[in-house]
């Protein structure tokens, strides 16, 4: 029944009810069930006869996770210091399946265009947000993701092998954040470091980016330094409010 709300996307924001029922590949007594718990649950909403699209219960589940999501509690105040010191833009990012998802945001004047925004997801092996998490994650986790996505991992330049994949992440960790130019926009740097529970393993990542073309009066190594304390400050939160 939950699969229904993944149908829907910014190019198909509404859909009938006979589409949904065809995609389901259901009966359409229980396609007609599962369209009617999900609507009296305000998790979809009906648009005109017969067509629907996401509900309004969604927006209010949303403003319930900006008011007590540890991780953007933690994080509060970080991001907007991050750009106030360093000019770029900043995110906030967690791990979300074998993706990345971006959770917050605050945008610099001239930020990069078409910049990762809250509610996207990317790949987990694209981009220094998202590689920052992946070197972090449990060796458990990194064992079953290898098999499923080598492919993905060495396109991603991550390794070719299980051991280079491992010793690539290994040297990632011992950076404590990842640099990298142009893997979603030519001329684009990005900067991320991980959050981490006490047990040292990923919760998310805070990442910068900046157009080297537009700002060319960046000062890599602090950009850096400064990721690195933002998300040491946000790791620290994490820890202390977990405290009984």
């Amino acid at each position: 029944m939950l699969h229904i709300l993944e149908l829907f996307t910014a190019t198909e924001p509404v859909w009938s009810t006979a589409d949904l029922i065809d995609a389901l590949e259901t009966s359409r007594s229980t396609g007609y069930r599962y369209i009617k718990t999900l609507h009296d649950a305000g998790l979809l909403t009906s648009v005109r006869n017969g067509y629907y699209s996401l509900g309004p219960r969604i927006i209010e589940m949303d403003l319930q996770m900006r008011q007590t999501d540890p991780l953007l509690l933690a994080s509060s105040g970080v991001l907007e210091e991050l750009v106030d010191k360093i000019g770029h833009s900043a995110l906030l990012c967690t791990a979300y399946g074998d993706s990345v998802l971006c959770i917050g945001e605050y945008r610099a004047p001239h930020s990069p265009k078409n910049r990762f925004s809250r509610g996207q997801r990317r790949p987990m092996f694209q981009g220094a947000v998202s590689k920052v998490i992946l070197a972090y994650l449990p060796h458990y986790r990194l064992k079953a993701i290898y098999p499923r996505y080598h492919a993905e991992i060495e396109t991603a330049g991550l390794g070719g092998t299980w051991s280079v994949f491992r010793k690539t992440l290994g040297e990632i960790k011992k950076d404590g954040y990842l640099l990298t130019m142009g893997e979603f926009n030519p001329g684009v740097y990005g900067v991320a470091a991980p959050i981490l529970t006490d047990q040292k393993t990923a919760l998310g990542s805070v990442g910068v980016a900046w157009d080297a073309n537009e700002r060319r009066d960046v000062n890599v190594q602090d950009a850096v330094l400064a990721v690195k304390q933002a998300a040491k400050t946000i790791s620290e939160r994490l820890v202390e409010n977990q405290r009984p």
